[in-house]
């Protein structure tokens, strides 16, 4: 079973105590390991049957995955990073059982890119529906556990999201991500107007500089606005936080513009969920996630090609905020 890291190195895993004298810990780490690659739980009585030729119960799964939840806790609540130069957040949502009936429910993901280049999920939390007041709970819950400063910050497109960060963050910049604007803002467009009115778009979040992003931005609505008035209505009004990335060099636009770091991450998660439809409670939804990301996570080794260019570029754009700092 993947050990989740912290700052120190010196996290320790509890031991998975033997369940009776039928299940051994071997068997349980085997049930963790295909829990965490989203396999039924059907799938894996049979596996187990086939393995070891040993009925297992729903129970009993149940209660071995159920150990992982301190663990959980442990992860959630270890010690970050004094700086991330950017921290990417989403959000994802599942159907779970809540007093017999099915409720939708918004797991919060952070994660984040530290001055080294390396990726790491900062934290996982599950919520009621995504909301700017919760991400301000998670933004403390940071704080909290030692992140002094984040320089940029990448988001979609929540109402009061922004807020929320400059509440507990104040000097951190705000990306909306272009991908989530784009996505929102032609989903009503007619087939055949999407190609040429893409181009047009392309144009404004491809510009060179923010001047030549607002001349294409106008004439944009010159061409579209009678047809689709929403769309420049839309960039215009989020512009402060949807160009924030025009201030930067190409490397360091490359990284913040899209929360693609942040969806590749989801996507894998979402296949490691697709089996269930419905996650029986929260803590089932929890565990699931939890071990799925120690199995994604353990291949996220060294940082990225163009880190060194990035880290240098940061180091000169946010010099006064970096002073000082151990890094």
């Amino acid at each position: 079973m993947a050990i989740p890291r912290d700052r120190n190195g010196d996290y320790e895993p509890q031991l998975i105590k033997k369940y009776q004298n039928t299940v051994t810990q071997d068997m349980e780490e085997k049930i963790l390991s295909m829990y965490a690659k989203g396999m039924t739980t059907g799938d894996i009585e049979s596996h187990m049957r086939e393995l070891y030729d040993i009925d297992i119960s729903d129970s009993t799964i149940s209660r071995i995955t159920d150990k992982i939840l301190p663990i959980v806790k442990e992860w959630q609540e270890r010690p970050l990073e004094e700086v991330y130069a950017v921290v990417f957040m989403d959000a994802i949502h599942y159907h779970v059982r809540s007093e017999g009936r099915i409720v939708k429910r918004a797991v919060y993901i952070a994660l984040g890119i530290d001055m080294n280049g390396k990726k790491d999920v900062l934290g996982m939390y599950v919520g009621e529906n995504e909301s700017a007041k919760f991400w301000l709970s998670i933004m403390n819950g940071l704080k909290n556990r030692g992140v002094e400063d984040i320089l940029i910050a990448c988001v979609d497109g929540l109402n009061g999201f922004p807020q929320a960060i400059e509440a507990v963050y104040p000097k951190t910049e705000i990306q909306q991500c272009i991908i989530h604007q784009i996505r929102n803002s032609t989903k009503f467009v007619s087939y055949k107007d999407i190609k040429k009115l893409m181009a047009d778009l392309k144009l404004v979040y491809a510009a060179p500089t923010e001047e030549t992003a607002l001349n294409e931005l106008e004439l944009f609505k010159d061409k579209w606005d009678s047809k689709y008035p929403k769309i420049y209505k839309s960039w215009n009004d989020n512009w402060a936080t949807l160009s924030t990335y025009f201030k930067y060099p190409e490397a360091v636009r490359r990284l913040i513009y899209t929360t693609n770091a942040i969806e590749g991450f989801n996507r894998q998660l979402r296949k490691v969920t697709k089996s269930k439809t419905v996650f029986p409670s929260d803590d089932s939804l929890l565990k699931m996630l939890y071990l799925a990301t120690m199995d994604i996570t353990k291949k996220w080794t060294g940082h990225r090609q163009d880190w060194g260019q990035i880290h240098s570029q940061l180091e000169i754009y946010f010099e006064e905020r970096l002073a000082g700092r151990n890094l």
